[in-house]
């Protein structure tokens, strides 16, 4: 079912990659980052479950005899079937009983609350793919010039040179990398405003049932976007909801953060834990980040002006934007993105390491005058690391916002986010 206009994702690989070698594909992530059209590009059949003519009789038939729903040319996709969590057992029994690979596409942007959960796990039938808002490569607005894999792969002659002005970066951190903003080539926040204002009024509701208040929902949000990229603990979180409320209390805190998360809304960067030479205590706090930085812009009430104008918040929106591309590109490789900091202060803004065991250092510096300072902290933390025990770092380097790409004579690697891709 061939989508016209349609961008290819990076996820597509690895959708038929996961098919081909498992019963059914579980494909979560945010609302309106993809999903559906991904898995239309691949399936021979769909089953709308929130389709609004036929959703109540698809209810119904899915508690009398769910396995009727399956009923279509494979890959069948199933969108949104969290609205009838039965179809997992009934689909998990159908891949026993056939044996069959590339059978089923499940999509959903919310994860089934305890009382809705399926009996049993899928482990081994059905697998699992995270899916995010478009990179700048996936946008066409990345040249793509300098490849993840070819790094990791030790391909370190690198040269390149990004079209990307600072004033379009800003655009691209407002807009999002949300497709429909996207194919309609708008650098406004409007998709961004929609979908928090979505959730402070009922997508988080949706999940559980529990009326958590929308006041709230905001405060938080506001407050995670004015720490986005930062260290901030829980309690300084907590303080700033509180100076507006004072009865918001830690509990009430989890359990709100926990319910941004399950709607995939919410995507902190784990602290990096290796072996040092040193006995530095590693600071294992997660930097604070949205899946991506629009909704930082959208819950702050900001746009590409007023970011623009206050440089130093501009830095910590481009670290999220670095990180949310850096996560796609990790993901087509096997990797994951972490941070590393320690008592010392010395720090990575982002680390990527390979299911492997490889692992590369990067710094985020917007401005070019940073990165002097951002390859100094990447050679010290090298030395740091006990390199008998995680190897040696497969690169270290730099990215700008600014125009080349160039490897420096002590081999850290400056590269603009405008040339990167997996």
């Amino acid at each position: 079912m061939k989508i016209e206009g349609y961008y290819p994702r990076i996820c597509d690989k690895l959708i038929l990659s996961q098919l081909s070698s498992t019963g059914a594909l579980l494909i979560v992530g945010p609302k309106w980052c993809g999903k559906t059209y991904s898995s239309l590009n691949v399936c021979k059949s769909v089953l709308y479950m929130q389709e609004p003519d036929k959703s109540s009789g698809y209810l119904r038939m899915a508690d009398t005899m769910p396995s009727f729903l399956l009923n279509g040319e494979k890959p069948r996709l199933i969108d949104e079937w969290q609205e009838a969590p039965q179809l997992w057992d009934a689909i998990r029994f159908d891949i026993d009983q056939s044996g069959l690979w590339g059978q089923y596409i499940l999509t959903g942007s919310l994860t089934p609350n305890k009382n809705q959960s399926p009996k049993h796990t899928g482990i081994g039938r059905i697998a699992r793919l995270k899916m995010r808002p478009m990179s700048l490569f996936e946008s066409r607005e990345s040249n793509g010039q300098i490849s993840l894999k070819d790094l990791f792969e030790g391909k370190l002659d690198i040269i390149g040179q990004s079209n990307l002005t600072i004033p379009q970066i800003a655009k691209c951190i407002c807009r999002g990398g949300w497709p429909e903003a996207v194919v309609k080539k708008t650098s406004s926040n409007t998709v961004a405003r929609n979908y928090v204002d979505s959730v402070i009024h009922a997508e988080i509701k949706n999940n559980d049932g529990v009326n958590r208040n929308s006041y709230r929902i905001s405060q938080l949000l506001h407050s995670y976007a004015r720490n986005i990229s930062t260290q901030a603990a829980q309690t300084t979180i907590l303080e700033d909801i509180k100076a507006n409320d004072v009865s918001f209390s830690a509990t009430t805190l989890y359990d709100y953060v926990n319910a941004l998360r399950e709607i995939f809304l919410i995507e902190d960067t784990p602290a990096w834990k290796p072996s040092l030479r040193s006995k530095s205590a590693i600071r294992t706090t997660e930097k604070r980040q949205f899946v991506d930085p629009s909704i930082a812009v959208a819950a702050i009430g900001a746009n590409v002006d007023s970011i623009l104008n206050d440089f130093e918040y501009f830095g910590f929106l481009f670290e999220s934007l670095v990180t949310r591309d850096l996560r796609i590109y990790s993901q087509a490789i096997d990797g994951e993105v972490f941070h590393y900091r320690d008592k010392d202060k010395l720090e990575a803004d982002i680390v990527i390491r390979l299911r492997n065991g490889r692992w590369a250092a990067i710094e985020v510096k917007l401005g070019n005058k940073e990165i002097e300072d951002g390859a100094k902290h990447l050679l010290e933390l090298n030395k740091k690391v006990d390199t008998k025990r995680v190897g040696q770092a497969a690169f270290l380097m730099v990215v700008t916002g600014g125009e080349f790409a160039y490897r420096r004579k002590d081999g850290v690697f400056v590269v603009p986010l405008g040339c990167l891709k997996d």
